[in-house]
């Protein structure tokens, strides 16, 4: 039977969500319980997309195959015995045996919160904890040119060896509430840091140490040099995938 799970994790103590050698992974924790259950013959899952060491997530998505066939309800109950307590299954569902985690996203929602105020020991692995004062007005200003149909080649990792960086951003907001900025990006598909690079620059322009119409120019430049930080990957998280 084929399934796919709705999940949620902290990234803080993850080397990230995809499994590799020797190292502490979403992937790699999940797959050995579903191993288990399914009568330890190897279960591979997979996601709607990766997520980087330390970034969270509330909903992410995977699907995987078992040789039996258990309830939902069941399912969602054995993992979540036996997974570690920063991993919580939400749901469990069958699906079509078409069905793609990942080539069938229609939007992913990413949400970037930063601490403007003081430092929060209690919110350092899910909040960027910035604590200082950020000119919100001009960040939302930029933050309107990331909307729309662009090639980020200038807010992606050099390490990302993909020849089409051209993405669409559906919407951009930025909200403050109680010190915290929360910036939220939704498309159909990131790349690799893309967020995290947006943000860097986002700050630099809060910093008021570049204009907020810094950012049709670097989208132009296409050079990664030319971009700023890339934002600590515990103030990310991925809220939600759309099929």
């Amino acid at each position: 039977m084929k399934y796919l799970i709705d999940f949620s994790y902290s990234g803080a103590d993850f080397n990230g969500y995809q499994k590799q050698p020797d190292k502490r992974t979403v992937q790699f924790e999940i797959e050995k319980v579903l191993t288990n259950i399914n009568a330890d013959k190897e279960v591979k899952i997979t996601a709607a997309g990766r997520t980087d060491a330390k970034v969270n997530a509330l909903h992410q998505m995977a699907h995987f195959v078992l040789n039996k066939e258990i309830s939902p309800y069941k399912l969602k109950g054995a993992l979540n015995s036996y997974l570690p307590n920063d991993i919580y299954i939400n749901d469990v569902k069958y699906v079509n045996e078409d069905f793609h985690a990942r080539y069938m996203v229609k939007e992913k929602t990413y949400q970037y919160k930063i601490n403007t105020g003081n430092y929060n020991p209690l919110l350092r692995t899910h909040v960027y904890q910035y604590c200082r004062t950020l000119n919100i007005k001009k960040m939302k200003e930029a933050l309107s040119s990331f909307k729309g149909t662009h090639d980020f080649t200038t807010f992606t990792s050099s390490e990302d060896k993909r020849e089409n960086k051209v993405r669409t951003i559906k919407n951009v907001s930025l909200s403050f509430s109680k010190d915290i900025i929360t910036i939220t990006f939704k498309a159909k598909g990131f790349l690799k840091y893309q967020v995290r690079n947006m943000v860097g620059t986002l700050i630099k322009v809060g910093e008021e140490k570049v204009d907020p119409s810094i950012i049709p120019v670097l989208l132009e430049k296409k050079d990664r040099k030319s971009a700023y930080m890339c934002a600590p990957a515990e103030g990310l998280t991925l809220i939600n995938i759309k099929y």
